[in-house]
């Protein structure tokens, strides 16, 4: 029977990733069957997960995706494991206002689930106060259980005895006490944690963290705190319950500029039949000619955007496919798909100029939220008229909106319309949101 656990935090920053993988990498080392999940949209983790445990991890998301999706992933990542655990996004009850169970929070997924909550606090520059920041987190919501506290960033011995003295009188366990060490932090960049396949040194990296856990945590009793979850017992996914493949053969831009996708997309559209083909355009390649989809996903585009400018095989024959053949870009894949990227040094960079925008690097304006889509054509998301949910994240201006027909009607998590509607111009489509699921 699978276990559960969700690592989580009052905020963003305070080490859960750090933990998460640390414990992942450890269990793993002992003979332990770990998988990883991420609660909410976040599609960097995943691939560290991946890296971790050896096997493939998966978002779970309360708001964008329906209930029986959210059980059925949840299920489908359990049931070979001997635990699963789930890292958080931002705080454990960080989420959108709305339909209870629906916000978004990690919290949704313990209390849905019943799965404890291990909380990672970031005692730099404090020491009983901790104690204080503990105790609301266990006592806010009767449905979210805490299995116990693991301390990040502690300064010295002292340090540590004083905030576990003061979280012990709370009768929460604190099952482990990282030290503030620079070594332990991944580097990150304005999206979030650099790539996992961008470190040449990520199993070494995972190593250090793995150490660290087995060094300073009580990696036992953090098992036992896990809770047995039938999960197992789920229904299996079935095909309607997610984004359909959007065709047979997928060509699919894959390289350090493209590498957002969400795995449960991938894993379903391969359930169903279709192949997934990858090619780089940084290394200058086209989609190939036997596939009848091309899919740009969201990456860097704007940190590469002199190469893909540069790429000429590759625009000249995504040209040629979208001529007969659907093309589709997110967030960064739709920076590609316009007329033109610019950089951050305010520099102008030709894309492949198959719709009409142009946006900027160097204007950054943080556009962070659910995104509730109706479609107003048909395209590889969904046929006209359907309705999506999905995530936009992104820095990027639009500087030029062009003339091309919007693709989407859409709304933020609270109901209220959102301005960028994407674009759509012959079989060329594109928006700034990541598709998550069928709303």
């Amino acid at each position: 029977m699978t276990r559960g656990l969700i690592i989580s935090a009052p905020r963003s920053g305070a080490g859960k990733t750090t933990v998460t993988l640390g414990l992942l990498a450890a269990l793993r080392r002992c003979g332990i069957k770990v998988r990883a999940a991420k609660a909410g949209p976040d599609y960097i983790d995943p691939a560290f997960h991946a890296a971790a445990t050896g096997a493939a991890s998966v978002n779970l998301d309360s708001w964008a995706m329906r209930p029986d999706l959210l059980d059925a992933l949840a299920a489908d990542a359990a049931r070979d494991a001997d635990l699963l655990v789930i890292e958080g996004a931002m705080g454990l009850f960080d989420g959108v206002p709305g339909e209870p169970g629906r916000s978004g929070a990690a919290a949704d997924l313990a209390a849905r689930w019943g799965v404890p909550a291990l909380l990672v606090l970031d005692v730099a520059g404090q020491s009983q106060s901790a104690a204080a920041v503990a105790a609301g987190f266990a006592g806010y919501d009767p449905a979210v259980r805490l299995a116990g506290v693991i301390l990040n960033r502690v300064g010295s011995e002292r340090h540590r005895r004083l905030v576990t003295e003061a979280i012990d009188r709370l009768g929460l366990p604190v099952l482990g006490a990282l030290p503030r060490d620079a070594a332990l932090v991944l580097p990150e960049r304005h999206l979030g944690l650099v790539q996992a396949q961008e470190h040449g040194d990520l199993a070494q990296r995972l190593a250090r963290l793995a150490d660290a856990v087995e060094t300073h945590c009580d990696v036992d009793a953090i098992c036992a705190a896990a809770k047995a979850w039938m999960a197992g017992t789920s229904p299996a996914m079935t095909a309607g319950e997610h984004i359909a493949p959007p065709g047979q053969r997928i060509a699919l831009a894959s390289d350090a500029a493209f590498s957002f996708v969400y795995p449960h997309l991938l894993a379903a559209w391969r359930r169903a039949g279709a192949e997934i083909l990858p090619f780089s355009p940084l290394a200058d390649a086209a989609p190939g000619d036997d596939c009848d989809v091309c899919w740009l996903p969201g990456g860097y585009p704007e940190l590469h955007a002199g190469a893909l400018a540069s790429a000429q095989t590759f625009r000249a024959g995504l040209a040629r496919f979208a001529a007969t053949r659907p093309v589709h870009g997110e967030c960064g894949g739709y920076m590609v798909l316009g007329q033109g990227l610019v950089d951050a040094d305010g520099t102008c960079h030709a894309m492949t100029g198959l719709l009409g925008h142009a946006t900027s690097f160097a204007q950054r304006r943080l556009h962070l939220g659910y995104r509730e889509a109706r479609l107003l054509a048909a395209c590889p998301i969904g046929a006209a008229g359907a309705r999506v949910r999905g995530h936009e994240f992104h820095h990027a201006s639009l500087i030029e909106r062009g003339a091309d027909a919007p693709l989407a009607e859409l709304r933020d998590a609270q109901g209220q319309p959102v301005a960028e509607s994407g674009s759509r111009r012959g079989h060329v489509s594109g928006t700034f949101f990541h598709v998550i699921a069928r709303d």
